[in-house]
């Protein structure tokens, strides 16, 4: 694995999810607990920062009053504005502390959907810097992540999933999203699995 080539993409890592106080975060809690989901993923950006693959944030946002979206949404969606999450400029749509952005890091603008691709310059982003490995990581695992992961695999991109650095509302959907999808669409690994990897290639 090519660290030039690699871009670690971290998916809504806000305070909406991952902090005590937000929005979702009393729904993802237990999963990023088990997994000790937040902690894998600062060690992945910090070392994979520090091996040379590019590190992007793909946060969501949305205007007061959620004029982005249609008026009558529903799914996820519905829940988000019903919430009131992912307002753009709100504490709750701010990315966690312990990962914000380094001045070397690609902030991803434009995301309003599931998926990481289509409203944003994700793509353009990644084919101009010559990215050939999507290693993905966030929330949730079989919404946003799997999305973005399936968009990505289409995309002809090798994707890689890291499974403990994701989260979803209850265990047996964490579980299922791992046993049976993320195997269709990646390479399913352990953070330590990927930076080993990812180390081997910096060190030759």
């Amino acid at each position: 694995m090519n660290p030039a080539t690699t871009a670690i993409v971290l998916i809504e890592y806000q305070n909406d999810f991952t902090t005590e106080g937000g929005v979702f975060h009393d729904g993802v809690k237990d999963v990023m607990q088990s997994n000790n989901m937040l902690a894998n993923t600062v060690e992945v950006a910090n070392k994979g920062r520090a091996a040379g693959a590019t590190v992007m944030h793909a946060p969501i946002t949305f205007a007061e009053g959620y004029g982005e979206l249609t008026g009558k949404p529903y799914g996820i969606l519905k829940g988000v504005v019903d919430n009131k999450a992912f307002r753009k400029g709100s504490w709750g749509a701010a990315i966690v502390d312990v990962l914000k952005p380094h001045p070397e890091d690609i902030v991803v603008e434009g995301k309003r959907g599931l998926d990481a691709f289509p409203s944003t310059n994700l793509d353009f982003i990644l084919r101009s810097k010559g990215i050939q490995t999507v290693v993905l990581a966030g929330f949730l695992t079989n919404c946003c992540v799997e999305s973005t992961m399936r968009s990505a695999y289409e995309r002809g991109f090798d994707v890689v999933t890291l499974k403990d650095c994701t989260a979803t509302l209850s265990q047996e959907a964490q579980d299922m999203a791992l046993t049976h999808n993320f195997g269709m669409f990646s390479h399913p690994m352990n953070h330590d699995e990927f930076l080993k990897s990812l180390a081997g290639s910096f060190a030759r």
